[in-house]
């Protein structure tokens, strides 16, 4: 899209200003209609290698640069995919934030980082952006080891106030003049960690500004004029310096110090309603502010760099903001896939009528079907997630069981022990939650569901390698967090029909229960309507062999199969992690000189190690070569290439299985993924 056409300057800065955001809004260049498929033109966004040259630009030149960043943004994520909406609501705060700070200098903290794509555009990554999500190319959120604009690393919500307080206190300590900078939003600021960080933050006088981006309008009404006024009044070195005297000069007079207190908490009341409640916890509130006006944003963010202690500016985005189908479907828009190029039209000929097929289920999709079956069979049934609807499929079961199903937000702990009190009462209720996200309730899953024992089913979505989203959000720890936990029953899903079998019965069993299943579909296995519970703690022979048993956990079991075919093994689709099927287990150690266990999770602690433990406790001396995750944190790529990388694919497992029927000096290959960090 081409720029705007010219308009003739009026000589005032200001009227300049203002001509070039009537001229916007007159041909409305700034609200995309499509993404652009070739790489637009933008000279002063190509000027920018780091945010030093921001600060060179004037307000005119900002705001141009804001229409160049926003046609870039929507073309660089068409050529990769990725996170969309929340960038596009962040132009102007990014701007802004970079113009008036010393940054790197002064530490910026990002909150959820979704938002953090126009960042990483503005600080010397603009040329990678179409490499973002892929092997080897950039993070999709913000990391410490690509750039040291990136200051803290991001993955799960609602760290940066705790990130960005710790990094105040720090520069304290050291008697190190900076400002610190965290910016909060999408949803994050409903965590309790982030209010455990404000709460912390009452008792130091520290330099931290905390930016919350209401990008849903969820905590504050449309910005209004006399919104805008008492922002900069707010903000302005004369209001604060009028506040601190009086302060002075009140503190021998308590009763009138908090006479006035009440009175300038009250009137800020009357403008912005959330004033009251970060004012108590010690901030300086300031807002709300419109988040999409530059000038503004500068002009108040100027005078905030001036100012000493606790400060929370509230702005308001809109979520898309520029381009219109995602202004319209936020949601949908939170993220998209990379858009490939048309093909070229083909003649056309006279073929037969292809076969209609229907297109694969997801997992998630089978256990929002699943939920929605059970619920109209069972009253006691409760749906439980952390802001997952969307990711999680609840939204049919939302629908139709609106008082059955509770989104607690960004809140996994409460969303653990909401279910706990939930089972307390007679209820039956399914927590859908990611692996990742799991790791936050543990304590809650250990304390208020499995100590009592409590009917819980936990539904753990997105397990094993997850893929682009890269190690902040793979699921390789479950197995081995919830193994150790006393009264847990874990399976593991190889196909769609089995994981509806699997909640059906962890939903009837008597105390907590796990089902662990991967992002995305299956091997195709219809999972049909019925509701009938897998038999308990039974894995099942899938292929018959001798000489080597391997034995699959979950998604691995069709890699496994291609795997024993080839060397006529023994395959077992393990199903049931804990309790293992110890008859079955110990028959084929029996019966078999080598046992293979093949999971997508970390091998540590995995499944594998579970069937050590068993096979050590009942003195079987048979080798066990356990197959995972290595050691490390297996970074962003394509699932498949990862597990490939990694030695998890059919061909990876039968080098590995050849390796060790070696003669014991040959070594054993590590399959370390160059693209990995090493925990040690």
């Amino acid at each position: 899209m081409k720029n705007p056409v010219p308009v003739e300057w009026n000589t005032g800065q200001n009227n300049r200003i203002y001509n070039w955001i009537e001229a916007l809004e007159q041909s409305k260049p700034h609200i995309f209609q499509a993404i652009p498929s070739q790489r637009p033109n933008t000279p002063l966004l190509d000027a920018v290698d780091s945010p030093e040259d921001l600060r060179k630009m004037s307000t005119e030149d900002l705001l141009r640069l804001a229409y160049e960043l926003r046609s870039f943004l929507l073309y660089s994520v068409g050529q990769s995919g990725g996170h969309f909406g929340a960038g596009l609501g962040v132009i102007e705060l990014t701007i802004a934030i970079h113009h008036v700070f010393n940054t790197p200098h002064d530490r910026l903290v990002w909150d959820v980082g979704h938002q953090a794509y126009p960042h990483k555009i503005l600080t010397g990554r603009r040329e990678r952006m179409p490499s973002v999500r892929q092997q080897g190319g950039l993070a999709a959120f913000p990391l410490r080891s690509e750039s040291e604009f990136d200051t803290f690393g991001v993955g799960h919500s609602s760290t940066s106030i705790s990130a960005a307080l710790g990094m105040a206190l720090a520069a304290r300590l050291q008697g190190i003049d900076r400002k610190s900078i965290a910016v909060i939003g999408d949803g994050a600021m409903t965590a309790g960690m982030a209010f455990e960080a404000l709460n912390h933050t009452a008792d130091e006088e520290t330099d931290l500004l905390v930016i919350l981006n209401d990008n849903d309008m969820s905590i504050s009404r449309n910005v209004g004029g006399l919104s805008k006024y008492f922002a900069r009044l707010l903000s302005s070195s004369t209001y604060n310096s009028v506040r601190d005297g009086s302060k002075r000069m009140l503190q021998g007079a308590p009763g009138l110090m908090e006479f006035a207190r009440k009175t300038e908490e009250h009137l800020k009341g009357l403008v912005a309603s959330p004033s009251t409640l970060f004012e108590e916890l010690g901030f300086n509130y300031i807002g709300p502010i419109d988040g999409h006006d530059l000038p503004l944003l500068i002009d108040t963010l100027e005078n905030i760099n001036r100012l000493s202690g606790p400060q929370f500016l509230h702005v308001v985005t809109k979520k898309g903001k520029g381009y219109a189908p995602a202004e319209c479907d936020p949601i949908g828009y939170h993220a998209i896939n990379k858009i490939e190029p048309k093909a070229a039209e083909k003649p056309t000929s006279v073929q037969a009528p292809a076969a209609s097929r229907k297109p694969a289920l997801k997992y998630s999709n089978v256990f929002g079907t699943w939920l929605c079956d059970m619920a109209a069979k069972d009253e006691r049934l409760i749906g439980i997630t952390p802001a997952m609807c969307e990711g999680s499929d609840l939204i049919a079961f939302a629908d139709r069981y609106p008082k059955r199903y509770f989104d607690v937000a960004i809140a996994e702990q409460h969303a653990v022990t909401l279910a706990a009190g939930m089972a307390c009462e007679g209820a039956k209720p399914v927590v859908a939650i990611y692996s990742t996200f799991l790791q936050r309730g543990y304590d809650q899953l250990i304390h208020d569901v499995a100590i009592q024992n409590l009917d819980v089913l936990f539904a753990i979505d997105r397990a094993g390698l997850v893929g682009e989203d890269g190690p902040t959000h793979a699921g390789s720890f479950d197995i081995a967090y919830l193994r150790t936990v006393p009264n847990m029953v874990i399976m593991a899903a190889s196909d769609e029909a089995q994981l509806r079998a699997m909640l059906s019965y962890g939903f009837q069993h008597e105390g907590p229960a796990a089902v662990r299943y991967p992002r995305g579909t299956g091997p195709g296995v219809a999972p049909g309507n019925s509701l009938e519970a897998i038999e308990f703690a039974k894995s099942a022979i899938v292929r018959k062999g001798s000489g080597t048993a391997i034995i699959a956990v979950g998604n691995m079991l069709s890699t496994a199969i291609d795997v024993g075919k080839t060397l006529g093994a023994t395959v077992v689709d393990l199903r049931f992690i804990k309790p293992l099927d110890e008859t079955l287990l110990l028959e084929l150690a029996d019966t078999h000189e080598l046992i293979v266990t093949v999971e997508d999770h970390a091998r540590a602690g995995g499944a594998g190690s579970a069937i050590m433990e068993l096979l050590h406790d009942n003195r079987r001396s048979v080798p066990v070569l356990c197959l995972g995750h290595p050691d490390v944190f297996v970074e962003h790529g394509k699932p498949e290439q990862l597990l490939t990388d990694i030695g998890l694919d059919a061909a990876g497992i039968l080098r590995r299985i050849e390796d060790y029927l070696q003669p014991s000096s040959t070594p054993l290959r590590s399959y370390l993924p160059t693209t990995a960090t090493s925990s040690s």
